[in-house]
């Protein structure tokens, strides 16, 4: 019996995936029916026109009537979204770097609000209440400055100590559902939000939704400032969106624990709160796909390398410049802080494309007499030199224009923009000129396929994986935050792919040239030959 091959382990494991997902996201909006009286549990409100929102602010996270300021009360009217600018006043303690507290209570409506009248209204046993901090201890953001012109930003020491900073933006949510719940089969996460009166029935729901805060959205407070501006965001929240945005909470809950850092599950609340829930499913799935489509091009990619003895039709130029970009986009990366979901793929393949280098150039390392030493393979045959030339002749025209490209690029980014230390400046100078140049040194390979008019000692099935991947990151390049160079590098390599599958096409297969398992077509048929006799 003939075991199924990883790639098809792997694609049956993300169709599953895919499936038992699809079918968990989809019963969140389904919420559970209670028919008759008993064992249900019943609305407290039928309408939603007799209710108003207070807002208050307090600089400890319990609520007292001593340091509490009025924020904002309005109306709430059904299906009604709201989006206004209030200036909270900053309590001395917040001024002071301390904390600020956010607190919303949804009370019965009244003609007129006085201090007295609001803080019974407040003790009403009807009255739904959610509270959450609204300020974060964080490091400022580095100041950049001319390397040239300016000088250095002082107080840098003193810039290492993390300050208050507040969200400059809030958005909170009223669940005002009407249909009876069960009383046993509420679910959990819906059930330790609900409050109910002293008839037993339950209140409308109030929700913070923190998943709507970006790191972008926090303002540092300057102690000389009493009166903060925020824009407070209000809207109706369906049973089923509830359920789903506390459970993405509940997951960056887990993925602080597990110890990612804010601005990991930062760029995550990026892809779930600033989509409609169409393109978050759409987004969710291309996710999927491009995990697999990765896994499997970099399968192929090692599989191809591992087998490989000779660079025959393969340009060693190319290999040495995709490891060298690698490493200098990674280093880019982890200076830009970006998230992790771009982080660790650049990691990963560049440790893939430094392996590739030390199979194209036949390097080991041999211990002699307890110390290291690099050992360089045999010499090149003819099929190899031949390869070789086209590869040299490539490089040399495309030094003409690349050179002067990229320093002329570095001249100017020093005295025409601002950068945080010389190692920015000269790790965003290499970096403008593999990102802007880049796709120049995948050229030579299109050369040695013109040359020698043959595709066929590319990688293919390892190749395809990486240009469905490419065009997949051209989705991602609007949805994950990351460095604008970045996301045009996701651009460009469309058009050469698009040129290499037309090579692809131009160039039929010739069976006499070997594949990228180092065996020619003619052999694999004498082989098939065999194993029919």
């Amino acid at each position: 019996m003939k075991l199924p091959s990883l790639t098809v382990v792997a694609s049956g494991i993300f169709i599953a995936y895919i499936a038992h997902s699809v079918w968990t996201i989809g019963s969140l909006y389904f919420p559970p029916t209670c028919t008759g009286k008993k064992n249900c549990v019943f609305p407290h409100l039928k309408s939603s026109n007799s209710l108003q929102m207070l807002l208050f602010v307090t600089p400890t996270e319990r609520f007292s009537y001593s340091d509490t300021v009025l924020v904002d009360q309005f109306d709430i009217e059904p299906e009604v979204t709201l989006t206004k600018t209030v200036n909270i006043p900053l309590p001395f303690k917040t001024r002071r770097n301390g904390t600020l507290f956010f607190h919303a209570f949804l009370a019965k409506k009244t003609q007129k609000w006085n201090s007295d009248e609001w803080a019974s209204a407040l003790q009403d046993p009807t009255t739904s209440y959610a509270a959450t901090a609204i300020s974060v201890y964080q490091i400022p953001v580095q100041e950049s400055f001319n390397l040239l012109r300016d000088n250095e930003p002082h107080g840098k020491e003193k810039k290492e100590k993390p300050i208050t900073h507040i969200y400059s933006k809030l958005i909170f949510n009223i669940l005002d559902h009407r249909d009876s719940l069960p009383r046993n089969e509420i679910p959990p996460d819906i059930a330790q939000v609900l409050s109910y009166s002293p008839k037993g029935e339950y209140l409308p729901v109030v929700y913070i939704d923190l998943l709507g805060c970006r790191l972008e959205d926090l303002v540092p407070v300057n102690q000389s400032v009493k009166d903060f501006p925020v824009t407070l965001s209000y809207s109706p929240i369906s049973f089923g969106k509830l359920r789903l945005w506390m459970q993405f909470s509940a997951a960056m809950f887990t993925l602080r624990q597990m110890g990612f850092t804010e601005k990991d599950i930062d760029e995550l609340k990026g892809i779930f709160a600033d989509t409609n829930i169409v393109l978050l499913c759409v987004t969710f799935v291309v996710a999927a796909l491009h995990m697999l489509f990765d896994f499997l091009a970099f399968k192929n990619d090692i599989y191809f390398w591992r087998d490989r003895d000779n660079m025959v039709g393969l340009s060693s130029r190319t290999l040495l410049w995709r490891a060298f970009s690698q490493f200098v986009i990674f280093l880019y990366l982890v200076d830009e802080n970006t998230s992790l979901l771009v982080v660790i793929p650049a990691a990963v393949g560049t440790l893939i494309e430094v392996w590739k280098v030390t199979k194209a150039f036949r390097i080991t390392l041999e211990w002699n007499n307890g110390l290291p030493r690099l050992n360089f393979g045999q010499s090149l045959n003819q099929e190899e030199a031949e390869t070789e030339q086209y590869d040299s002749l490539s490089m040399k025209y495309l030094s003409y224009v690349l050179y002067p490209l990229c320093l002329g690029g570095a001249i100017y980014s020093l005295f025409y923009t601002s950068h945080r230390s010389w190692y920015s400046w000269g790790l965003q100078s290499l970096v403008n000129g593999v990102y802007a140049f880049g796709f120049l040194f995948m050229l030579p390979q299109l050369f040695v396929n013109y040359k020698l008019k043959s595709v066929a000692h590319l990688p293919w099935r390892a190749f395809m994986y990486k240009a469905f991947n490419t065009f997949i990151d051209d989705i991602f390049a609007f949805i994950i935050t990351m460095p604008t160079a970045h996301r045009v590098a996701c651009f460009r390599d469309d058009a050469v792919f698009l040129v290499y599958l037309y090579q692809r096409w131009l160039y039929p297969v010739d069976k006499k040239r070997v594949n990228e398992f180092g065996a020619t077509g003619e052999e694999e048929v004498v082989e098939e030959n065999k194993k029919d006799k």
